[in-house]
């Protein structure tokens, strides 16, 4: 009798390991604020960024963090040498620059949970604003002062009264807002801008204001501190 071969097929499993990664993510705190003197410098949340590059590592990509509207900012590092920048163009204020003229690099040593506070000079700052409600009228005076003066300094394209239901408060997050134009200030000591706040769904009887200033040729506004006013 004639067998008949038997074949056996052997599958062969990749094998997978299961030790984890010995890498470790950033766990050292570096947090501070953009000031011009010990004054606060107001941003829009998120829009103007500042950037870490830790040389030696291989590594050519920036670590990237923003600015809160306080002009704040935090960020997750390892401890090192950095070199922090905000890119040119960015904020309405002037960074340090080279004898160039571009923004330069701070360099910054992390060791462990510290703060670090950033100075920069902006163009404008807003001050004194005061903020007064009558009905369902809000009505904010305050005073536009400007810091960079010469050949650098430049114009006001618009000021504007922001207000929201909520903390962030901007161009893009209001629920209701007025202007006057750079060209019809008269006396920039003497401001004043006024809304009609509309019914919030649901009822709340407080909102949030600031004030901000638009300057020709700078993409980011520069705002008032944020207050939150009662209704």
């Amino acid at each position: 009798m004639k067998l008949k071969p038997i074949y056996i097929l052997l599958f062969f499993l990749p094998v997978f390991s299961c030790k984890k990664d010995n890498y470790q993510s950033p766990s050292t705190s570096l947090k501070g604020r953009i000031l011009y003197n010990n004054e606060e410098i107001g941003l829009e949340y998120d829009r103007v960024p500042l950037e870490f590059y830790q040389p030696g590592f291989g590594k050519n990509g920036a670590i990237k963090a923003s600015f809160a509207q306080d002009g704040s900012y935090s960020a997750l590092l390892f401890d090192g040498n950095y070199q922090l920048i905000i890119p040119d163009g960015q904020g309405p204020f002037k960074w340090h620059q080279n004898t160039a003229g571009v923004n330069d690099t701070l360099a910054v040593t992390v060791s462990g949970n510290q703060t670090l506070d950033l100075q920069a000079v902006p163009y404008y700052l807003i001050r004194n604003a005061v903020y007064k409600v009558s009905g369902t009228d809000l009505t904010a005076t305050f005073r536009v002062d400007q810091i960079i003066t010469g050949n650098t300094a430049k114009n006001i394209e618009r000021v504007n009264l922001y207000v929201n239901k909520t903390q962030f408060v901007s161009g893009s997050d209001n629920i209701v807002s007025s202007v006057v134009s750079g060209g019809a200030i008269t006396d920039p000591t003497a401001l004043m801008l006024k809304v009609s706040v509309p019914a919030i769904v649901p009822v709340q009887n407080y909102v949030f204001a600031r004030i901000g200033v638009k300057i020709e040729g700078v993409e980011d506004m520069i705002f008032s501190p944020l207050q939150k006013i009662q209704l």
